[in-house]
Order: structure tokens, then sequence, then C-alpha cells
């Protein structure tokens, strides 16, 4: 039988796997919400199930992402190289990150039989060991898809095969830690084991961190460069490599994380919907008789899907289309100026609730994340504001016709789009209300999506669900073990109190705030230059929590500066995912993008500033509710 048939059939079991584990996921908590309020108690070890049911959608989102090759990458650019270039860039990313995620299989292992009790039990049905055993499985499919992603030609495959060796190679030092747990007279070549290992890995550590640094302009995956860059620091000091797969387990177990697969499903039911065309007809119709109208409504409509998928590329990818007609056909807006617009707003939803980076950065950083939510209100619509009014002055200054209002047709496309306006309000009512928990409120949201768009608007028949899960599923994967990983990292990071020193620094050496606040915006900048939003939370924000405590600085405010310095980064070359995005779906040169959007790019940053030293901006409606 040829191998073509199991691998197949493997990724059938993934896809219901998967499917079911999203199902799993919004449906508990939305039975919790129910079964709170009508029999005031709750379902016993919801929340054991939820957090794990998270844990195998991030492991086995992640395999799925590795499957069709979407993981994300720093360098998003590696398509417009050349062969043979690109075929020998494909093979050294193949080959490095079967290695390290081989690797990881290894050290997960490990941690699994190290770190907890055989007779532990999820919710107190399920063994702890069999439920985490995910770890090391996920890792595996993850190391074999990209073998299997490596080109076809014998030698660069067999050069790709060698990662599975190197990775068994790094991983001695837990398949040592494997056989002490697992037999009762271990070997005594295990000693001598244990020290070649240390050995070679602290003269073999900084070499292969160059290599995965280097992985930076061939497009290896964010995550594999994180989570080798913090294996081999870890190797080379002779620590335990099961603090990786720990830190990454406490990450994605974490109370609030659930709420990130749960708005993201809800945001992709209504991308995949009809909902976009409903919403640009409203805000056209209510919206289109002012100057500028037509890109006031694409920039909110932007915002809006932006907000609760967590990622800008889907509002490109699948409003691009829709708001450039538009914008050059019913606007008559030119398209440079269209799809310089729609790049720029692709990511301006980020600030406002239930915003995923919000949510992350709030756990990270151990701040209230209704806080953080309500604090990125304004900040969010300062942004809006700002693009709007680029639509504005440059409706006038091309004397761009506004149609009239039109009463009939606001009634109309009111009443089509009034289930999907609703939404914000529900989110607002259930969790700042306090009636429902994030997590909660995630799941009523994609519950109440999937009731519009398939029994209300009928755009999606049940059937299409487990479609529109497996197109999420890469989202949720990608996004979520990039937290995992960068953990690690951070810990490592945070262990050699590289905080502390650079706190000690800053404080012997800058004096003023606003100085501080001025190299802060640079260096956010240049980071958002190098890491996405998501790698940047987790290994940037240890570093600038202690800065901003010693300048007194708001945490929320530091928190609104921090993000919004970082969606700038989806603007900026070599990573600025959304130029890519934006020249794979408008069909243009990436140099035609970049000049599009220098423009909007120059306004978002007048805001940055803004945000940056008016603080009020973040902490104003703190204030005003009397929030701490």
């Amino acid at each position: 039988m040829s191998l073509k048939q199991p691998v197949l059939s493997l990724g059938k079991a993934e896809n219901i796997i998967v499917s079911l584990i999203l199902l799993l996921l919004i449906t508990i908590p939305f039975l919790e919400v129910i079964v709170r309020k009508f029999f005031r108690t709750g379902i016993p070890g919801a929340s054991e199930y939820i957090q794990h049911l998270v844990l195998w959608i991030t492991l086995l989102g992640s395999a799925v992402t590795s499957r069709e090759d979407k993981h994300l990458a720093l360098s998003a650019g590696i398509n417009l190289i050349k062969e043979p270039c690109k075929s020998w860039f494909r093979t050294f990313n193949a080959f490095i990150s079967s290695s390290i995620t081989m690797a990881l299989v290894w050290s997960s292992l490990s941690f699994i039989l190290i770190g907890f009790d055989s007779a532990k039990r999820i919710g107190g049905v399920f063994p702890i060991r069999l439920v985490t055993a995910i770890i090391p499985l996920g890792f595996f499919l993850m190391s074999l898809r990209f073998f299997l992603h490596a080109p076809r030609y014998k030698l660069q495959k067999t050069i790709a095969g060698l990662g599975f060796l190197a990775g068994i190679l790094f991983g001695l030092g837990p398949i040592g830690n494997i056989l002490y747990s697992v037999l009762l007279e271990p070997p005594l070549f295990l000693d001598s084991l244990f020290d070649f290992y240390y050995n070679m890995m602290a003269a073999l550590g900084f070499p292969i961190i160059f290599l995965l640094i280097a992985g930076i302009i061939t497009g290896t995956s964010i995550f594999v460069i994180l989570g080798g860059v913090a294996y081999m620091l870890f190797a080379r000091m002779g620590s335990p490599l099961e603090i990786i797969p720990n830190e990454g387990y406490s990450m994605v177990i974490s109370p609030t994380i659930p709420a990130i697969p749960l708005f993201t499903v809800a945001g992709f039911i209504l991308s995949e919907s009809n909902a976009g065309k409903r919403l640009v007809r409203f805000f056209q119709s209510f919206l289109g008789w002012l100057p500028g109208g037509l890109v006031i409504m694409a920039v909110i409509v932007s915002a809006f899907f932006t907000t609760f998928t967590g990622a800008s590329g889907v509002t490109i990818l699948a409003l691009g289309a829709l708001l450039a007609y538009v914008l050059v056909e019913s606007g008559k807006y030119s398209e440079d100026f269209s799809t310089g617009l729609l790049t720029a707003s692709g990511s301006i939803g980020l600030l406002f609730p239930p915003s995923l980076p919000i949510i992350i950065y709030g756990v990270v950083a151990q701040i209230n994340i209704k806080h953080m939510l309500i604090g990125g209100i304004v900040p969010g619509l300062v942004m809006v504001l700002a693009l709007s009014l680029m639509g504005v002055i440059t409706a006038i200054r091309n004397k761009v016709v506004s149609k009239p209002f039109n009463f009939k047709e606001g009634a109309s496309a009111l009443k089509s789009s009034m289930w999907e306006l609703f939404i914000p309000v529900l989110i607002l009512i259930g969790y700042f209300g306090g009636i429902t928990t994030l997590v909660e409120t995630g799941a009523v949201a994609a519950v109440y999506a999937f009731i519009v768009e398939v029994f209300i608007h009928r755009d999606i028949k049940i059937k299409d669900l487990g479609g529109i899960f497996l197109k999420c599923a890469p989202i949720v994967g990608g996004v979520l073990i990039i937290l995992a990983v960068a953990r690690g990292l951070s810990y490592y990071i945070i262990d050699t109190e590289v905080p502390l020193m650079l706190t000690a620094w800053v404080g012997e050496n800058i004096t003023s705030k606003y100085l501080f606040l001025i190299l802060l915006n640079l260096a956010l900048l240049v980071t958002g230059c190098l890491m996405d939003i998501y790698s940047a939370i987790m290994v940037v924000a240890p570093l600038i929590i202690p800065l901003g405590q010693l300048f007194s600085i708001h945490p929320v405010h530091l928190g609104i500066i921090f993000l919004a310095n970082l969606e700038l980064g989806y603007l900026t070359p070599p990573v600025g995912l959304n130029l890519f995005l934006a020249s794979y779906r408008f069909e243009k040169p990436l140099t035609r993008i970049y000049r599009n959007v220098i423009p909007l790019f120059l306004i978002l940053l007048v805001t940055v500033l803004l945000i940056t030293y008016v603080p009020w901006l973040s902490t104003g409606l703190l204030d005003i509710f009397k929030l701490k």
C-alpha cells in the first residue's frame, strides 16, 4: 500500500477530531451559562474539560496547520523567490523544523512522565497522562508534515529526513530522563550519555541558534524559531528541557485562553456567510451620503471582522475584493488609494473588544482583561477616526460625489443586518455587564453567530460547519502554538534576570519619562518589523512591563501603547503580513502596495504617538467607571 492512503486517512481523522473539539469547546461553556442560570449550579469539571480541549486544539490545530503549510512565518515573501533558491530554502526549513519539533516530542514525553502523577484525572474521569499525550503526538505529526513538505528531489528529501535524526540527537537528554522514569534499573551508561549530551549542546547551542535566526530569511515558521531558540538556550545551560512543554502547557490551559478559539470561530462563521455584504450595505446606506462615507464604511467593516477573528489576514482575504469594488466602482476612489486603505484597515480592529491580542497581553502581564478591553476602546476609535478623516479629505480633494440618503434603502439595510449589528451589544451586555465570563461570552457569541447565519439568514448549512471549523483551525492552532513555545523563551528571559538587568540599566541612564516613551516607541516599531504581534507579546512584553513600573506608567496604558505600536508591524517589512496578503489578494506587486500604504501608515503612526503621550485615551474610561 502506498504512503498516500494512510496520509489521507490520517488527515480525515484529524479533520473529524478537530471539528468535534471545537464543537465541544463551544457547547460546554454555553451549557454552563444555561445550567448556572436555571439551576444555580455548574457542570462538574467543566473548566478542566474546556482548558484541556484548548490543549488538544492547540496541538491538533497546529498539526493541521503544518499539513496545510500555513504556519505563520517571519518572511512571508519566500513565494516571491525564484527556483532553485526557493527549493533549497524549503529544504532548509524542512530540516530545521522537523529537527526542532522532533526534539520537542522527546522533551514533552519526558514532561508528561515526570510532571504528572499517573493517578491524576481530568474532571475526575480522564487520566491526565492520556489527555496530555496529545503534546508529543502533535509535535510528531508536525515533524512528519515538515518532512513531507520538503521538495521531492532525492537529495533534498534526504536532507530533510536527516531532521528526524537531528531531532533524536537533540532529544538525548529528555530520552535519558524517560529511561530513568520507566525502567526499574536504568542502565549505567545513562550518566555518560548525559555528560556527552550537555557537552555537545554547549558546543552546538549557539551555531544552531544562528541557523534558526537565519530561518527568518528563509521562511521558517515562527513557532519553530522561538521554540528552537528556547530549546537550545536551555540545553546549552544544562537546564531541564521539560521546562518548555511545561510552560507551554501552563500557558494553554490558562483560564481565559479558551476565549481565543471561541471568538475566532464566531468571526469565521460571520466571514463565511454574507454578513460582510449586509454590513457593507448597512454602513454604505447610513454613511454613504457623507463626504468620504464609503471610506468610513470600509474602515468600520474591516474593524468589525478583525476584532472577532484576531487575524487581519482574514479581513483582507474575505472582504478585500468586495470593499475594493465598492470603493473603486461605486465611490470612484482610485485603485491605489483603495488598496492602501484596505491594507491599513486590516489590523485596525485589534484594540476593540473582544480583541485576541488584548486578551493574550492581559494573561501575560497579569492585568485585569476587562480593564484592558475597556482601555482599548478610545485608542481604537482614534485610529478609526484617523483613517476615516483621510477618506474624507481624499473625497473632498478629488470631488467624489456622495449619494443622498435613501430612507427606504436604509431601513431595508438595517433590517437585514440588525442581527449581526447586535453581536457587539451582546458582548458588552454579557461580559461587561458581569452576566458571563470572557470564555462564556465567546461561546455565546459563537452560538449566536451560528443561529443567525444558519437558521435566520440561512447563508450557511449545518453540513458546512465542519468546513468552517477546518478553516478556523490553522488560525487557532497557528497562534496558540506560538504562544505555547514562546512561553518557554519568556521563562528563560525572566529566569536569567534579563528584565531586572534592563530595568537597572534604564534606571541608571534614562531619567525622563518622555525620553523613555520615545525610545519605547522606536523599540516597539523595530519589534513590529521583526516579530508578529503574538510572539512579541510573549517575548518582549515581560521586558517592558518592569520598565513601565519604573516610570509609573499605568499598566493598561503601557499595554495599549505596546499593542498600538505592534499594529503598525502588519504594515512594515519584512514581516508586514498585511502587505503580502494585500499583494496576493489584489494581485499587485509588493512595491506598489508599499507605495500605496505609506500615507496611511504615517497617519496611523501619528495616532500611535498620540496614544503614547496622552494617557487619558487609554485610562479615561477606567477613571469614568472608577475602575482601578
